[in-house]
């Protein structure tokens, strides 16, 4: 049996890795500043990451949500001291995808409705209602296309209110910050006006902080930079640093029923041990506060490059846009200067998502060889 090949694939094998280092299967070093589409939050093969791992691997590895799991209790009670949601409620499922699926569901069970709000480039995932909603015609399949949703334009506030006024509308989902749409976002009073609107009109309030969440983008939360609070909020990547685990945060508002959700794998025992792990080392290493400095050393780095003509994004959720397509930049980059980065469906956008770990020294690295393969001819001035 071959693998279905619907990946295109660097010619490159990851054998080993060590925080912001990925080794292949050749003894050759790669700098990671995409941390596999930001998934890696606190390093690769972190000591205590690690550890607790193997201590819940040596105790308990599965059982299904048929029976109390302790860890659970924990994940959620930790998850919602350090994200400033202590009175929410967290589901627990496998993936940002599944994340998005529920809080769509839970939004369509509350007001009875099926109509979704969402926003052109968008991206929250390749299941059934979270593809619907996703802004890419070519991961819709015609199956997909019976879901009620409507894109609009970012930061176009009076389009979202000329929409709720119909009264057909369950949820608004909104990135904190897009990730492969390309790093745009909405202002802070399209943030809140999203927020007031949704309350007047009794619809669901929803922002995907899959990518843009987990200290990413300086604060725990990007949303949190304007000031609003949702109804549901959808996690993973970091939330896992690799071990699969996604989730939402629930407002009180809405009760729970018997059966209203459900997962298998969600929530498992290795799974929480991993997303404690990794909220442990975020508090412990005060890893936000550590984007925040170099997010600031990035953009003053990035400012001196004449071929980089907008920096886009925030914190370690960052994008520098070039005029010319990126492709060619990025396979030299890895073949050449040994450096993963990554792409959006900006052509024109390098996309960077390091572990909250990297440094100093690592920047400087990345900007001192982006230096050296954009002086070659290949790539336009």
């Amino acid at each position: 049996m071959n693998l279905f090949n619907v990946y295109q694939l660097y010619d490159v094998t990851p054998v080993k890795a060590t925080n912001v280092f990925v080794t292949d299967d050749k003894g050759v070093e790669y700098l990671d500043l995409y941390g596999g589409h930001g998934v890696v939050s606190i390093g690769h093969s972190h000591p205590h990451y690690k550890l607790k791992l193997k201590e819940q691997l040596d105790a308990i590895g599965f059982y299904s949500n048929a029976i109390k799991n302790p860890l659970q209790d924990e994940l959620a009670k930790k998850l919602g001291e350090i994200s400033g949601y202590p009175d929410y409620s967290l589901f627990l499922c496998n993936s940002g995808a599944e994340a998005n699926e529920n809080a769509l569901k839970l939004a369509s069970f509350y007001t009875g409705k099926k109509r979704v709000i969402t926003f052109e480039n968008s991206f929250h995932g390749r299941t059934s209602v979270a593809v619907s909603v996703t802004d890419n015609p070519k991961i819709n399949a015609p199956i997909n296309s019976t879901n009620p949703k409507t894109f609009l334009p970012l930061n176009e506030i009076d389009l979202v209110e000329k929409e709720l006024a119909k009264g057909d509308v369950c949820a608004v989902i909104i990135e904190g910050i897009q990730g492969v749409g390309g790093l745009d976002e909405g202002t802070t009073t399209f943030f809140q006006g999203l927020e007031k609107l949704c309350h007047k009109h009794n619809v669901v309030f929803i922002v995907d902080e899959v990518q843009s969440g987990y200290g990413r983008s300086g604060r725990f939360f990007a949303h949190q930079t304007h000031n609003v609070k949702p109804d549901i909020i959808s996690v993973a990547k970091g939330m896992g640093n690799g071990f699969p685990i996604g989730g939402i945060l629930i407002s009180p508002k809405f009760k729970a029923t018997y059966g209203m959700l459900g997962t298998t794998f969600g929530g498992n025992h290795l799974a929480c041990a991993a997303g404690i792990a990794v909220l442990e080392v975020i508090e412990q290493e005060s890893l936000m506060q550590n984007v925040e400095s170099i997010s600031k050393y990035f953009i003053e780095e990035a400012q001196k490059i004449p071929q980089v003509k907008n920096i886009k994004g925030r914190g370690l959720m960052l994008g520098l846009e070039f005029d010319f397509e990126v492709a060619e930049l990025r396979k030299k980059l890895i073949y050449e200067k040994c450096i993963f980065t990554g792409g959006a469906n900006n052509k024109k956008l390098l996309r960077i998502l390091p572990p909250l770990t990297v440094k100093k020294e690592h920047i400087k690295l990345f900007f001192k060889s982006l230096k050296e393969v954009l002086n070659e001819s290949v790539i336009p001035a």
